[in-house]
């Protein structure tokens, strides 16, 4: 990554934004560092929308003072009406990148970053001063904490785990404390609403199901969607020979022959792809008319999300197993949790309001 500084303008901002001497608390970041924070912060810089998502869901969306340059696109074009605060942030960088000189602008207390942010970025920012915690969101062996795509010897305690040590860590950093645990709380008691429902399924009956992103590309191992997949009674027919996120050809999806075929709230486009290309014609998904557009609360990101364990998991089981859900009514589970998280009300597109009661 290319230095934005010359030297002397760097060691003059670093005369600018020493860490203050009521910096006193510690915290062990995703990453295992060590970081040092002041005791009480209100002004936060979130370059990773997942740790931005969960500040809202925290309620410490007031303590942001800066965003990244993308994260409308990441969070999806409605989410900005959960924080609409957000539209009004200044942004300084992105998942890899920052500009300093806007960052320092902006004197935040603490900087949260991805567990993949360049080495170099994260050492930019911490020469400035100023505290960098780094979110995985994953529960990693020290040799796989900075990677994107990780090898995990369990994947499901390594998300597990990995999401209420992260939940915990963004609570404990902007005094959330309570709310973290409340958030973690209700999110796995959730969780367990589908397993209990879906366990005398044996695998050899599961629903074969394709997760379609643009370009084709699609999450395989390693990833948290093949985990939301499989809690939902699905067979991720890319599990098995796709690490990651990755691009695979039509000639492989067709191979794998899914069942259903999933696509992302924040990938409408993907749907009409799909089902309008005569190339996609001869799976079993699109003849059976089983493409279907995710809600906005089923985040199916590589890195878990709490609405998509305790929302996502629900509605993504009852689409492939409606008779075992057929008591479950989408629209109120998303609005009780969208009431206790978010402050406002759920409201559904009509790919929801259809889904609800099916």
């Amino acid at each position: 990554m290319r230095t934005l500084f010359s030297s002397v303008l760097l060691g003059a901002l670093l005369s600018l934004t020493s860490l203050p001497s009521w910096a006193t608390r510690q915290v062990t970041d995703q990453l295992g560092r060590q970081v040092t924070l002041p005791d009480h912060i209100d002004r936060v810089v979130v370059l990773q929308h997942q740790t931005l998502n969960l500040l809202v869901q925290l309620d410490a969306t007031n303590d942001i003072v800066g965003i990244q340059y993308d994260w409308k696109q990441q969070l999806g074009d409605g989410y900005q009406r959960l924080a609409p605060e957000l539209s009004k942030l200044p942004t300084v960088g992105d998942l890899t990148h920052v500009n300093l000189e806007s960052l320092v602008a902006l004197h935040p207390q603490v900087v949260f970053v991805t567990n993949y942010a360049p080495k170099e970025m994260i050492d930019q920012i911490s020469q400035l001063g100023i505290p960098v915690v780094a979110i995985s969101l994953r529960k990693d062996a020290k040799d796989q904490a900075g990677k994107l795509n990780p090898t995990l010897d369990n994947e499901e305690q390594a998300y597990n785990e990995g999401l209420k040590e992260g939940i915990t860590l963004v609570g404990d950093v902007v005094g959330r404390q309570q709310q973290a645990k409340q958030l973690i709380a209700y999110t796995f008691a959730q969780r367990k609403i589908v397993s209990d429902r879906l366990q005398s399924i044996p695998a050899a009956q599961r629903i074969r199901v394709y997760m379609a992103n643009p370009e084709l590309t699609t999450y395989g191992s390693g990833k948290y969607t093949g985990l939301m997949m499989a809690h939902a009674g699905a067979l991720n027919v890319a599990a098995a020979t796709v690490k990651g996120y990755k691009q695979v050809s039509l000639e492989q999806i067709i191979a794998w022959d899914p069942q259903v075929i999933f696509v992302q709230d924040r990938y409408p486009e993907v749907v009409g792809e799909i089902i309008h290309d005569p190339k996609w014609q001869t799976i079993d998904a699109v003849k059976n008319h089983k493409v279907y557009l995710m809600p906005e609360y089923a985040k199916a990101w590589g890195y878990p999300m709490p609405e998509a364990l305790a929302l996502g998991e629900l509605w993504m089981a009852k689409k492939l197993y409606p008779a075992r859900f057929k008591d479950i009514d989408m629209q109120k589970q998303a609005d009780a949790y969208y009431q206790q998280f978010y402050r406002t009300h759920y409201q559904p597109s009509k790919a929801d309001i259809d889904d609800s009661h099916g």
